[in-house]
């Protein structure tokens, strides 16, 4: 473990230890699950969380399960949940925080639906939208308001001037392009559709249940039919399709690109294997299990993986792998895929910080994830893998 995810810093601002994708508050996460599988401290664990919410917690409506109060809620839930501080003062105005956040988002978003505008990806996406929160809500068994963001998610889903409803108006980056004048369709699992449909799926196996949630799996399943492509690579998708594309019946992209957990194959067949189990398609799960199995296995896109973090790199590949493993009916292609997994190209950490995403913290916590000999806090339900 490098140097600066040991010792808590003295102060810390808001911006940074309220931030567990780019901040203070994954390595905060790093010490909980080190604790919780016996190879750390809980009073170190405790030390950090002090440090990172030294400064008044931030509750702007904007903010995410990645940064914010949803961000410390969710650390201070599995804190409380797997050691032994319950945390309950603060986690008590933290989750009425987090339950006014999500109110006014859905309230906002279900406006805009009304009023027929295209949605940003923040809307809705998994690291800076209603999905992520959601994926909170489903961690701390917060049903009733885990059905508000369901119910949405099927709106989300319904065709808004003759494209699906979570086209956007923006580019993959967020911001207006003119490269992308009629906006785009996000494929990546966090920030576009799949992460919805893993949402969707995940909670219907769990047995929370809205009106049209099988109608809507089954709107963002045609969708990803209509767009996989195949090859010598086998089954993939593009990373986001322009409104031409779309027009046209065809993606410009004539390769996979690098089998990420954000963006590409593995990413996109992880809820494409949620979706499957929740509707009980064996056809599917198998289709899905191929595609992340072919993915690993493909020397062009194994060796496209450039750094060892999270949310590109080699970390979050092998974290999805496991856990994907873990949940395939056939022993010998859970084999596969682990040891295709294990057998990816070691390029490196090249990370950015200590956040979970793109940073040390993460690497490390997908680490003692893939080594740990007993059940840890689960936080990688965050990343919907499980």
């Amino acid at each position: 473990m490098t140097a600066e995810l040991l010792a808590p810093p003295t102060e810390a601002s808001a911006q940074w230890g309220q931030s567990l994708a780019k901040g203070g508050l994954a390595t905060a996460l790093l010490h909980i699950e080190r604790a919780a599988i016996g190879r750390g401290s809980w009073d170190t664990a405790h030390e950090w969380i002090t440090a990172c919410v030294s400064q008044p917690v931030n509750s702007f409506t904007g903010a995410s399960v990645f940064y914010g109060a949803p961000a410390v809620a969710h650390i201070l839930h599995l804190a409380a949940s797997h050691g032994p501080c319950a945390y309950q003062q603060p986690r008590t105005g933290l989750n009425a925080a987090v339950e006014d956040i999500v109110r006014k988002r859905l309230a906002a978003a279900n406006r805009r639906i009304d009023c027929g505008v295209r949605p940003a990806f923040g809307e809705f996406d998994l690291l800076g939208g209603l999905t992520g929160l959601g994926a909170h809500l489903r961690a701390r068994g917060q049903q009733e308001l885990l059905r508000e963001v369901l119910s949405y998610l099927v709106r989300l889903t319904l065709p808004v001037h003759g494209r699906s409803g979570w086209w956007t108006h923006l580019a993959p980056s967020g911001e207006q392009d003119d490269r992308y004048p009629g906006g785009h369709g996000n494929f990546g699992l966090a920030h576009g559709i799949p992460g919805p449909l893993a949402l969707l799926s995940l909670a219907y196996f769990d047995g929370t249940c809205v009106p049209g949630q099988l109608d809507a799996i089954g709107r963002i399943l045609d969708w990803l039919d209509a767009w996989q492509q195949n090859g010598a690579a086998g089954a993939w998708w593009p990373e986001a399709l322009t409104a031409a594309e779309a027009d046209q019946g065809r993606t410009r992209q004539s390769k996979p690109l690098r089998p990420s957990w954000c963006y590409g194959t593995p990413g996109i067949a992880t809820a494409l294997h949620h979706a499957a189990r929740a509707t009980g398609d064996t056809d599917r799960a198998r289709t899905a299990e191929a595609a992340f199995l072919d993915a690993l296995e493909d020397p062009d896109q194994a060796h496209s993986l450039i750094d060892g973090t999270v949310c590109h790199g080699t970390a979050g590949v092998r974290l999805a792998a496991r856990r994907f493993a873990e949940r395939t009916d056939d022993h010998a292609t859970a084999m596969r895929i682990l040891a295709a997994a294990s057998n990816l190209p070691d390029p490196g950490t090249d990370a950015t910080g200590q956040g979970l995403l793109e940073g040390t913290a993460g690497i490390a916590l997908a680490r003692c994830s893939l080594t740990a000999e007993c059940p840890g806090t689960g936080w990688d339900a965050l990343l919907l893998l499980v």
